[in-house]
């Protein structure tokens, strides 16, 4: 998908549309919803700049849940540009990564072999007890 804001409400609707035949219950099945767009929103917006650009997102089904990979080919992002900011630093927008965190079971940053780009590894468990963090 182009990496433009307009782009987010069609990938929504296709993550919700996964996560619920994945047989995530409503509640998880938004909240998977926000985990995905801001991750993506982070590309659109710390990734490329505002400049063009595309991402590439996959949804593969998994043993008990759903992964979902998001690709970029933005400016690379090292680990420590991919931090959450505090929870105590009141100000708007920033919190991101840290509903990512909160949200999903699994979450790795995978360095691209190659320098270019970036990517994200995020996955969601049915029963997440039953599956190491």
């Amino acid at each position: 998908m182009p990496a433009q804001p307009d782009s987010l409400q069609q990938l929504r609707t296709l993550v919700r549309e996964c996560a619920e035949a994945s047989g995530f219950d409503r509640d998880a099945v938004e909240q998977l919803v926000l985990a995905v767009n801001e991750a993506c929103m982070n590309v659109i917006q710390h990734g490329y700049q505002g400049r063009p650009g595309s991402i590439d997102l996959h949804i593969v089904p998994i043993d008990d849940g759903i992964e979902f990979r998001v690709h970029d080919s933005a400016q690379h992002v090292s680990l420590d540009d991919w931090r959450p900011r505090a929870l105590d630093d009141l100000r708007p927008g920033g919190l991101g990564v840290h509903f990512i965190r909160e949200i999903m079971d699994e979450v790795e940053y995978v360095p691209v072999a190659d320098g270019i780009g970036n990517s994200l590894c995020m996955k969601k468990y049915l029963h997440r007890g039953e599956n190491p963090r």
